[in-house]
């Protein structure tokens, strides 16, 4: 759509403007004499190039949002203003480059998400008061998160680094009081560090770094915790249940699997993970933070996650309350399996593939009357398949190839 028409006569001073999704090749030239915005977007068009200095100088006062994801632009013709009264500023999915763009003191929601983006997170991102999400994730940011980031974490209540190439340890986030409900570090090269006082974390992905210790003991201190991904480092070692208190009371999905983990399954843990035991399929809600952003239209941040299900990764938009799943495969897990798990009436996805089981399939196995996926392939069970598996009338992916059943 062609945006540089001449308009005869006076042109209103808006306040509220929605030109999303309109086909735009470039920015309006009516906006720049517009003084008066409150919000603005323009996401989902097809403008290219840099952002024009003018959108920087715009109602500076009064500009409380400001949406420009999902174009191609590249830069900025000069770097982000101040700008009073900004809460909302989202630049993901275009193909901005170089460093990161530092936004106004007054930001709330901050997503520069699926860019191009080099350099480090500079200590400069820790100065806003107000910031309650921020997404970096998919870009090229590299370097050690700065210790500052305990202070961001104050307000902060989603944090998305997920898909850089972020290294080091990951510093102390969380402060008693915390407000974090959902860290996503998933895809860099972190190593582990606590994040014990997050006391209202209830996604943690850590899943695919360079992680090289024991299990993480102190994170049974987290209550709130409902999603805890650990797949793919190097994790060894038993989970040693007598190291510390994992009651995990709320946890829904919990993968560990391709890392060095070894010894029993821990028994104790599985009586222990409540929420399994409860099948609530007419919940339909999603797990989700209702993370508030003033004078903003934002709908409640879902929780999202990648999952290998029925032998094929899925990435899951958004999570079901109801979707419950254990993922133990790849490891060198041993002995027999835990016939409590049979308790867990709510387990969907159930996948201890590639391990080193051995005894018999639990007849309990047949009390799982909600799981959809079983996957016990690659192990050392044997005996008889239990005749009580045909109650599990859910069943759609079933392997038990490569053991010694009869």
């Amino acid at each position: 759509m062609p945006t540089n028409i001449s308009i005869n006569g006076t042109i209103p001073k808006f306040q509220d403007l929605g030109l999303a999704y309109c086909n735009l090749l470039e920015f309006p030239y009516f906006l720049h004499e517009q003084d008066e915005w409150n919000s603005l977007e323009l996401s989902g068009n097809k403008i290219h190039g840099q952002i024009p200095k003018w959108v920087w100088e715009m109602s500076k006062e009064s500009l409380q949002l400001l949406t420009l994801s999902g174009n191609f632009l590249t830069g900025f013709d000069q770097p982000v203003s101040p700008m009073t009264n900004l809460g909302v500023l989202d630049l993901g999915n275009n193909n901005l480059q170089g460093s990161i763009p530092i936004p106004p003191p007054s930001i709330i929601y901050y997503n520069v998400s699926s860019n191009s983006l080099t350099g480090k997170f500079t200590p400069l991102l820790c100065n806003p008061s107000y910031l309650a999400y921020l997404d970096l994730s998919s870009n090229n940011l590299s370097g050690v998160l700065p210790q500052c980031l305990v202070n961001l974490c104050v307000t902060l209540e989603i944090l998305d680094l997920h898909n850089n190439n972020f290294v080091g340890s990951v510093p102390q986030l969380c402060k008693k009081g915390s407000q974090l409900r959902m860290i996503d570090f998933s895809q860099n090269l972190f190593q582990p560090r606590s994040l014990v006082n997050c006391g209202k974390v209830e996604t943690v992905n850590m899943g695919n770094n360079q992680l090289n210790d024991t299990f993480p003991f102190w994170l049974g201190k987290l209550q709130m915790l409902s999603i805890l991904m650990l797949q793919g480092n190097q994790f060894h070692g038993a989970i040693d249940e007598r190291r510390g208190n994992l009651e995990f009371p709320k946890l829904h999905i919990i993968d560990v699997s391709f890392n060095r983990f070894s010894g029993d399954l821990p028994f104790h843990q599985f009586q222990n993970w409540i929420a399994m035991k409860v099948v609530n399929a007419s919940n339909l809600s999603f797990l989700q933070a209702n993370v508030e952003f003033k004078n903003a239209a934002h709908s409640p941040f879902t929780y999202s996650v990648t999952i290998t299900s029925k032998a094929t990764k899925r990435d899951y938009e958004k999570i079901q309350d109801f979707l419950v799943v254990i993922d133990f495969s790849s490891n060198s897990f041993e002995g027999c399996t835990p016939h409590n798990i049979g308790n867990l009436k709510a387990l969907g996805q159930l996948n201890l593939s590639n391990n080193a089981l051995s005894c018999h399939i639990p007849p309990s196995f047949g009390n799982l009357s909600n799981l959809e996926s079983l996957d016990l392939s690659r192990n050392n069970l044997s005996g008889e398949m239990p005749t009580e598996l045909v109650q599990l009338t859910f069943l759609g992916f079933f392997n038990v190839s490569h053991n010694n059943l009869t």
